[in-house]
């Protein structure tokens, strides 16, 4: 049990912390949730994305009424369940003047209390505390802690920035025209194109040099390797482990086969396909990598073929040639459309389109993602974005591009080639 004096030095210590040194917070787009029904709000998503400093933001707007705690707080290693009786007791006595008012709990990382649960459907349902959680675990997924809550989760998955998220970071005013049109626009395209590159990590925007980033990267990979994979699902085959690192992280916008995983390494250490397979699912449970399955009707036909691969964030990406801006630019798509909370699919008949997207409504669209529309791969490009359009009987498409703009038909259908920094800074619906 945490003595009462602990706990009111951490609480008064976060406090402090969150008001004189946090300093201005970028405001998340598309973080939603609702102010009378009483859910517990889960923040879920990979390490480094930005929640807690979603948590610290919330503070700030509750902050008559808020208590923050981070439970990865070496202080808090002893935290038991019945501990959070004892908290609500020791804020109010810090603060007594909110007797019989609502409170607001911030509770970051709180998968590591066992029954955390349990408190936070009790505190909401019976106490009208208001509650926001959050974790990088895959306890915190949607599939995992809706059974714990039962129904009683409103669960919102943090991505690291967006484009416009990124801009904002660097002072600049996305609401000024001149980004698209004017004096503006060279800076934009400059920071789009490091923002390619370097990703969308909050605390990356904020580092100036390359060698900064690159160690700050670095270290964050780390931190997941060894955190999120090696100590959470005890993970001993460490070759294995490194292999499947090294090629998930390189396969980014391109399909990956563990079947053909395992033929080529197989010979060079030992593992079964059964280890293989669990590893990989580690990966996705860790939300470092996202796939994306083959457009079909058929779920058999969806599961047998191999999937696409796109990392958390374009930063984890592994970059061997030049050639991989285009597809750098695929996974920067990819990641916007789920941002959007869209469900996205690949087009594979014999010629192939990046994207199937069911919106709003279940609407499809046909998306194909290329660095440039030039004479070696119009053709190529076009006739894969037709055929899916048709496919899914729109007569609409898109093509993002670096830089190129143009609308043009083709076989019935208007497609529109559009630079994919300019679809970033549009609103969050477009």
């Amino acid at each position: 049990m945490i003595s009462k004096y602990i706990f009111k030095e951490i609480i008064t210590a976060n406090e402090e912390f969150i008001l004189r040194h946090t300093g201005n917070i970028v405001a998340r787009e598309g973080i939603l949730f609702p102010e009378t029904v009483r859910k517990v709000v889960v923040f879920y998503g990979a390490r480094r994305s930005g929640k807690t400093f979603i948590l610290y933001d919330l503070f700030k707007k509750y902050r008559d009424v808020s208590l923050y705690l981070d439970f990865e707080d070496e202080r808090l290693l002893d935290f038991e369940l019945n501990d959070f009786r004892i908290l609500k007791d020791v804020f109010l006595e810090l603060r007594p003047h909110l007797a019989g008012k609502r409170l607001t709990f911030l509770l970051d990382e709180v998968q590591n209390i066992d029954g955390w649960e349990r408190f936070c459907r009790r505190s909401v349902e019976r106490e009208d505390i208001r509650i926001f959680t959050s974790g990088s675990s895959s306890k915190m997924m949607p599939a995992e802690i809706q059974t714990e809550l039962r129904g009683r989760a409103w669960s919102i998955e943090v991505l690291p920035f967006s484009f416009r998220e990124y801009l904002i970071s660097k002072h600049i005013d996305i609401n000024d025209k001149g980004l698209v049109y004017g004096s503006q626009k060279a800076l934009v395209k400059k920071y789009f194109s490091e923002y390619m590159k370097w990703g969308g990590f909050p605390e990356v925007s904020l580092l100036k040099s390359e060698f900064e980033i690159k160690k700050l990267l670095k270290e964050y990979l780390s931190a997941m390797y060894f955190r999120d994979l090696v100590e959470r699902y005890n993970i001993t085959n460490i070759p294995l482990l490194d292999s499947l690192t090294d090629r998930l992280f390189s396969s980014f916008s391109t399909k990956f086969s563990l079947t053909a995983f395992y033929k080529q390494y197989k010979g060079r250490f030992p593992f079964s396909k059964d280890l293989l397979f669990r590893y990989y699912k580690h990966f996705l449970q860790s939300m470092l990598i996202f796939e994306v399955r083959k457009f079909s009707e058929s779920t058999y036909r969806r599961m047998r073929n191999p999937a696409k691969i796109y990392p958390v964030d374009t930063g984890l990406c592994r970059r061997t040639t030049s050639l991989d801006e285009g597809r750098l630019l695929e996974n920067l798509v990819f990641l916007e459309l789920k941002r959007k909370g869209q469900e996205v699919f690949y087009f594979d008949e014999k010629i192939e389109c990046d994207f199937i997207v069911r919106g709003e409504n279940d609407r499809l669209s046909a998306v194909q993602v290329t660095l440039e529309l030039n004479k070696k791969n119009r053709e190529r490009e076009v006739n894969g974005l037709v055929k899916a359009c048709k496919w899914i009987a729109t007569n609409e498409g898109l093509i993002f591009t670096w830089d190129d703009e143009e609308a043009f038909g083709a076989e019935g259908i208007d497609i529109k080639v559009i630079p994919v920094w300019k679809w970033l800074l549009a609103c969050l619906s477009g």
